[in-house]
């Protein structure tokens, strides 16, 4: 519920008291004189959904918006006030969409202070970093709810298709620098925690689950950045409460920029570089599906006339939004770039497994999941290829390994480290890993002997497992 005051000049009273009689809504008049002008300022109740087609009446009926103070109130009562909220909150004329300055107004009140921000943020992406190392998830949502990321995106996009150049700037500079701060943040907590030995130096972080996805980009990925940005968009837009839009955002950027920290502090530097795709691709999806999503919802900018492109697309008019939509767009080509070329190898490895498995000797086996991430060397050559097979109980195929990688690799041709891992049909138990099989392998090629014995390997692995696992040798 909206109560609107409005300062009406008296050239134009009776027109405007004419069209409020007109549209069915109960006023009141206070005579202001401070001008020395026999002007009155008229005041009313109205539902939220309808202070936009209101306004936009008393503008054609002479009124300027010099002074209109449009406030929230908890309820009110007037005798055509229940038509009025038949009329535009439930009946023909519906629509949850706020009126373009208070849209403007929220984004500008949910964005705090310079030291609030980036304190939050740290604070966030510490609890984040700690949140992916101890492989839980309850901390890393915990993260989300204190990182004020929803504040910046959300600025930066109401300023865009507002055509703020200041709300533009402040927002997306406030996110990119907030992104930078959780990065760094993290990468300093994860170097303290792994150089005083609280978290082993010598862990595969690439083995922590928490990790792992949020190290190589893909489709669902790029979902969760499109759906974040749609949602803040409808929840700043409407009557609807923006609170838990804000961990929607936060889910999409700030455990990607953790696990950059990560990376960067374990010397991992491709576990960095596909986090980063990961947190680029979000950020610049947040951004641009909000600006879709206030399109759609019918938010322009000021001089906004529908029909005339050319006369739109002057330089006057969109000289702020047509360059940050541009740099928004270049982000997300290169970046999707990345996601595309990783989408396609997934797809390859996929098909190559299946096709393997097909074989009669391994008709016993079924592929139960495929994980595919970035290993040495660089991001176009070089991966690591996890897959989780349900085998017979007990049963060994120790060619499988080498069987892989080789079928990979004339697909590919790239370098792949293969490793399987056994699922036992009868039990469910996890059976192990047998990448040890690929590393043998490769010492044979190279002329160095066998392994020096399998059981050894064996009995450290299990020292580290679950009491379930064992390796299949």
């Amino acid at each position: 519920m909206r109560l609107i005051q409005a300062l009406v000049p008296s050239a134009v009273r009776d027109d405007v008291l004419f069209a409020l009689d007109t549209e069915g809504i109960d006023y009141v008049t206070l005579r202001e004189n401070t001008d020395e002008e026999d002007s009155v300022i008229v005041q009313f109740p109205l539902p939220t959904q309808a202070v936009e087609e209101v306004l936009e009446t008393l503008e054609e009926a002479g009124v300027d918006d010099d002074f209109i103070v449009v406030s929230s109130i908890e309820t009110a009562r007037t005798p055509g006030l229940e038509s009025l909220e038949k009329r535009f909150v439930s009946g023909s004329e519906s629509d949850d969409s706020i009126f373009y300055e208070e849209i403007r107004t929220r984004a500008l009140n949910m964005t705090p202070n310079r030291l609030t921000y980036y304190a939050m943020t740290l604070l966030s992406a510490v609890v984040a970093t700690a949140g992916l190392l101890l492989d839980s998830p309850a901390i890393v949502v915990g993260s989300m709810v204190i990182a004020p990321q929803v504040s910046a995106a959300l600025t930066g996009t109401v300023g865009m298709v507002l055509n703020d150049r200041g709300m533009i700037v402040g927002g997306i500079s406030s996110l990119v620098g907030g992104l930078v701060a959780a990065m760094a943040g993290a990468f300093a907590f994860a170097w303290l925690v792994r150089s005083g030995a609280i978290v082993p130096s010598t862990i595969e972080i690439t083995a922590i689950h928490q990790v792992s996805t949020r190290i190589s980009p893909d489709l669902l990925s790029l979902l969760i950045g499109i759906c974040a940005g749609a949602a803040g968009a409808f929840g700043l837009a409407t009557a609807l409460p923006v609170s838990l839009v804000g961990v929607m955002i936060a889910a999409a950027l700030i455990p990607a920029a953790a696990a950059v920290g990560i990376g960067l502090a374990w010397n991992a530097p491709l576990v960095a570089a596909g986090a980063f795709v990961l947190l680029t691709i979000n950020a610049a999806s947040i951004v641009l599906s909000g600006l879709a999503v206030f399109w759609y919802l019918g938010y322009r900018p000021d001089h906004w006339v529908p029909g005339d492109l050319r006369g739109n697309l002057a330089r006057d008019r969109l000289g702020a939004i047509v360059p940050a939509i541009l740099v928004l767009s270049l982000v997300c080509l290169l970046a999707g770039g990345v996601l595309f070329h990783h989408v396609s190898f997934e797809n390859d490895v996929n098909e190559e497994i299946r096709t393997v498995l097909d074989n009669p000797e391994y008709d016993r086996l079924e592929l139960v999941e495929l994980r595919t991430e970035f290993a040495g060397g660089d991001l176009a050559t070089s991966y690591e290829v996890t897959a989780v097979i349900r085998r017979p109980d007990g049963v060994a195929y120790p060619d499988l390994v080498s069987t892989l990688e080789d079928a990979l690799e004339d697909r590919t041709g790239r370098q792949i480290d293969v490793t399987v891992e056994y699922v036992d049909r009868d039990t469910g138990a996890n059976l192990g890993d047998a990448r040890f099989d690929s590393v043998n392998r490769h010492a044979d090629d190279r002329g160095m002997g066998g392994s020096p014995g399998p059981t050894a390997e064996c009995q450290e692995r299990k020292a580290f497992r679950s009491p379930v696992r064992s390796t299949d040798t």
